[in-house]
């Protein structure tokens, strides 16, 4: 993507598309920069079955056979899911006619079927050849398959294969309750874990940036991202600051994690430890999802997105998942810091209104009654005040 510096270009580029297709693009360049697939990793991979696996043949192979087990994987999922969340549609007061397995599985299995659609076109064979140069100069071979046969397809061509798809699914179900994501949600998670585990070592390094991809525009509201985007003028404020902070949200969410892990090396959440894989993998995926609704209600100037969708969702999900508020707390807390260290002083501004009103939203006297810890790390208060200093002449619409 172009700096903002460079106007002539991008005046061309964005007299005629807006600024929906630069903020997407930037988005999908991130992973070949970001993507963490430490789960998978595995120094002596055999460069002769990786030809085999990212073949055409060995694609359709390996897609077909998931299509396969696609409709039982949908019902052992969708069992999981119900296990796990069919106390909260009565506690949070959920209309149950709006829960229907059948439509959940059969909206998921039409996003798989296109994703692996697209895993079946095949990768160059000059990448192929890097591939091994770089495994002979010793470089993890995992992590440069993953940047080398991805870099045509996945995920700048998936996002556009299912990004309106996806955007459309979280439309249908948020309009119905918000909440109803949080099923959708689980169901695409359990799925993606169940198929790939069903895969080899090297199948699901190849695959799993795929299912990366999905569910990101699935958490996040990235389509509903680019249209604000494109409401604004290329040098906006606004607009420059969100740009500066996407290219460095993995970044960000990786480093946060960490420090989180770090505070808490004992806390175990449903899923494990902190530091387990799975959970990092997740956890990644949770702040970088919070920085989405923050740029969203950043560019939209109101925090709709954050009352109707990231709020009741996380009061859903949270204490189900056994993740406490306070551990929401410091993220946000670690939060705030990065984006006053990765923006200008002006830059800032545009976003610490909207960043001080989901630090109210998320405080512990709206969790008292949910067991809101006070003996761990303390938080760093000075970044309240100074947030709660620049909203107080700005008007957030809320």
């Amino acid at each position: 993507m172009k700096k903002i510096g460079d106007k002539d270009e991008q005046d061309s580029s964005f007299a005629n598309q807006g600024n929906t297709e630069p903020l997407a693009l930037q988005w999908a360049k991130k992973y070949l920069q970001n993507l963490d697939n430490n789960l998978w990793e595995k120094d002596g991979a055999d460069t002769t079955s990786l030809k085999e696996v990212v073949s055409r043949e060995g694609r359709k192979k390996t897609a077909q056979r998931l299509m396969a087990l696609l409709p039982t994987v949908s019902h052992q999922s969708w069992h999981q899911v119900e296990t796990l969340l069919s106390k909260e549609i009565k506690r949070h007061q959920i209309d149950p006619t709006l829960i229907n397995p059948w439509e959940i599985t059969a909206d998921s299995f039409k996003i798989y079927e296109k994703i692996l659609d697209v895993y079946t076109q095949q990768a160059p064979l000059r990448q192929l050849s890097t591939v091994m140069r770089l495994a002979r100069q010793g470089e993890p071979l995992y992590q440069k398959a993953l940047e080398i046969y991805t870099e045509q397809v996945a995920p700048s061509q998936l996002a556009r294969v299912i990004g309106s798809h996806v955007g459309a699914l979280r439309n249908k179900y948020t309009q119905q309750d918000p909440r109803i994501l949080g099923f959708v949600g689980m169901q695409f998670h359990y799925t993606s874990k169940i198929l790939l585990q069903s895969l080899s070592e090297l199948e699901r390094l190849v695959l799993i940036v795929y299912f990366k991809v999905l569910d990101d525009h699935l958490y996040m509201p990235l389509q509903r991202l680019y249209e604000a985007a494109a409401n604004h003028d290329y040098n906006s404020n606004t607009l420059v600051a969100v740009q500066n902070l996407l290219p460095v949200s993995t970044e960000i969410a990786k480093k946060i994690s960490e420090k989180i892990i770090d505070y808490y090396p004992n806390y175990r959440c449903y899923s494990g430890i902190l530091s387990h894989p799975l959970v990092k993998t997740s956890s990644i995926r949770d702040v970088e999802m919070f920085q989405v609704y923050l740029w969203l209600a950043t560019l939209e100037g109101n925090i709709s997105a954050i009352k109707q969708e990231l709020f009741p969702l996380s009061v859903m999900l949270y204490p189900t998942l056994n993740v406490q508020w306070e551990i929401i707390r410091q993220m946000l807390n670690l939060l705030g810091q990065e984006i006053k260290e990765h923006l200008t002083p002006k830059q800032s501004d545009t976003i610490m209104p909207y960043y001080q009103a989901l630090w109210h939203m998320f405080s512990p006297e709206v969790f008292v009654e949910f067991d809101f810890c006070q003996d761990s790390h303390h938080f760093d208060d000075d970044l309240s005040h100074l947030c709660l200093l620049k909203s107080s002449n700005q008007n957030i619409h809320l």
